[in-house]
């Protein structure tokens, strides 16, 4: 017989109110770390104990030992990196997810999940003006995301050219030709590492980041005549993969997705977006400009734990051509039922047999925001950045590196050694958290604005918080 609630009943309320003090403390909480790995390793490593501990024992004393170890991610004033926070009900969502306990794998198995998470991502499709065909898979992250994206656009590829990926993989496969934009985020490039197929092709990017259309156009043109010079002009047409981006992690800008998908389009190209953020714009409707022609592409990766603000961990891929995603991803094993209504398993749209059910959050977001919520979510995001940029600029010493129209801001402080110094003093101070960076030879700050959390206060703090790192660096230096 089932043991019932009364074994979790303890440990459940103590996680409940070391979550909830976890919570109340964002606002006050110094933003980051108090003590480094090798300080908390006595309190976690050591001989594995003899004997047990209570369940809530345990809780009790992993929120205690854990404490000073844990960055406020979750605060309003954290700007470190593009991370969100999560809304309430994404949270109380992802707690049911774990009480749940469901392997969201088979259609059959867990038909709950599979409903949510169908319902999930049509109405991620329907947010983000996503052609409605697109299959939809829950990952890990963005990382995942690109991964599974270009695992399918690699088996459409060589399916056209009459490879048989299954049979005979990727040694002697035609070759296909990736092609990147100079700034595209590196998870791109090793999402292509781990699939076999090598370094990408650079293109050539505009001061902000943006991929020149033009520039890839020639390289497109390079590699059709280099193929049909090597190849003969009668052979099948070379085999091409263009990667855009959807908010560049520095300046936030967006690759000119009209022309780039227009001349990726013209050379038969398949073409993949990372959104990872900034996707996320399409939902607004005076930013929607930005992702302009974005819905002409084969597939496109974003992550639900960024501007959508939903717990780790939680990558979204769409890709159009389901059959290339599900024969890419998919399984089939005698010991699986099998799907009885032809909309696919979901383990047929992601890397894993074995997961949480991730969509959920996702859902209970979507249901809880609306789609005016998200659009007011993101617009206030922007807005953020956009009043935080105007304040910094009037601060003496501070230079804004690039055009705020999302939700990025890179800047620096005269030369790298004063902007080295603001950062190491912004973070020794923890009333905020920005981190450090390199963009066009130069050391930089960079400031993410994600969390759904941060208001007008937390802005005062940051201006105040650079003004002040600034202000004593000086003196150091003096």
């Amino acid at each position: 017989m089932s043991a019932g609630a009364e074994p979790y009943r303890e440990a459940l309320a103590a996680a409940v109110r070391h979550a909830t003090l976890w919570l109340e403390s964002q606002s006050t909480r110094r933003v980051g770390p108090q003590q480094a790995a090798r300080e908390l390793a006595a309190a976690f490593d050591g001989a594995l104990p003899q004997s047990g501990m209570a369940p809530a024992a345990v809780v009790d004393y992993l929120a205690r030992h854990a404490e000073p170890g844990l960055m406020a991610m979750p605060s309003g004033r954290f700007f470190g990196w593009v991370i969100g926070g999560t809304l309430p009900a994404a949270m109380a969502a992802d707690w049911l997810v774990s009480a749940w306990d469901q392997n969201s794998v088979l259609r059959y198995a867990t038909p709950a999940i599979a409903a949510i998470e169908d319902a999930a991502g049509h109405w991620l499709l329907q947010l983000l003006g996503l052609p409605e065909e697109s299959d939809v898979g829950f990952v890990t992250g963005a990382t995942m995301a690109n991964f599974t994206g270009l695992a399918a656009a690699r088996w459409r590829l060589l399916k056209n050219a009459g490879w048989d990926l299954e049979r005979d993989g990727l040694f002697g496969a035609p070759r296909i030709h990736c092609l990147v934009g100079k700034e595209r985020h590196e998870t791109v490039d090793v999402a292509l590492r781990y699939l076999g197929m090598g370094s990408p092709t650079v293109v050539p990017a505009d001061s902000q980041g943006r991929i020149e259309a033009a520039e890839l156009d020639c390289a497109l043109d390079r590699i059709a005549l280099d193929h049909a010079a090597a190849s003969g002009q009668s052979s099948p047409p070379a085999l091409v993969l263009v990667c855009l981006q959807a908010g560049n992690l520095h300046s936030g800008a967006f690759d000119p997705f009209g022309a780039a998908i227009a001349v990726s389009k013209a050379h038969g190209a398949w073409v993949h977006v990372d959104g990872a953020f900034g996707l996320w714009a399409a939902a607004v409707p005076e930013l929607a400009g930005l992702t302009a022609g974005v819905e002409g592409a084969d597939s496109w990766a974003t992550d639900a734990h960024k501007s959508l603000n939903v717990p780790y961990d939680c990558g979204v891929v769409a890709v159009r051509d389901a059959q290339a995603l599900r024969s890419a991803m998919g399984l089939n094993a005698s010991y699986l039922l099998q799907d009885v209504d032809g909309a696919g398993h979901p383990s047929q749209r992601v890397p894993e047999l074995s997961r949480r059910a991730r969509g959920v959050p996702v859902w209970a977001a979507l249901k809880s925001l609306g789609r005016d919520g998200v659009a007011e979510q993101i617009r206030r995001l922007a807005a953020s950045a956009a009043q935080l940029a105007e304040e910094l600029t009037a601060v003496e010493g501070v230079e804004v590196l690039n055009d705020v129209g999302y939700t990025q801001i890179t800047v620096a402080f005269g030369d790298d050694a004063m902007t080295r110094r603001v950062a190491d003093r912004l973070i020794a101070d923890g009333k905020v958290w920005m981190s450090g960076s390199r963009w066009h030879g130069r050391d930089v700050v960079r400031i993410s604005v994600s969390n759904w959390s941060t208001d007008a206060g937390d802005l005062a703090t940051a201006v105040d918080a650079v003004r002040t790192a600034l202000e004593a660096a000086r003196s150091e230096r003096s």
